[in-house]
């Protein structure tokens, strides 16, 4: 089954009046997750649980055959994770164009941040 979409949250611009609403989506622990890779995409997980919770995001080889997962990093209980911004090139899947992002439960809720080019 495919992974369930994270819709990314644009981030303000400058001189924005208004912030923007922070929602955070449940991780889906059996299909996993995936966002659209623009390249401007920063993802954050939160462990909503009282237990330590892990995080996997699925690289793909760059242009010189090079991959290097995110496995199985831990948050602890009711702990956040920032992670970076995800290039292309590593990460986006070269037939979908979507970063996958995996979670060991479904009390881990994800956001993705698109900021500006």
């Amino acid at each position: 089954m495919a992974a369930t979409a994270l819709t990314p949250i644009d981030v303000p611009a400058d001189y924005a009046t208004a912030g923007v609403t922070l929602t955070f989506t449940a991780a889906d622990a059996v299909n996993g997750n995936s966002f659209i890779a623009t390249g401007r995409e920063i993802l954050l997980a939160q462990n909503t649980d009282a237990s330590s919770a892990t995080v996997t995001v699925t690289s793909h080889a760059d242009a010189a055959g090079r991959t290097g997962d995110i496995t199985a990093d831990t948050i602890p209980a009711s702990g956040f994770r920032l992670y970076q911004q995800f290039p292309k090139s590593g990460w986006a899947d070269p037939a979908t164009g979507k970063v996958v992002v995996t979670a060991s439960a479904a009390t881990v809720k994800f956001a993705v941040l698109r900021v500006k080019p």
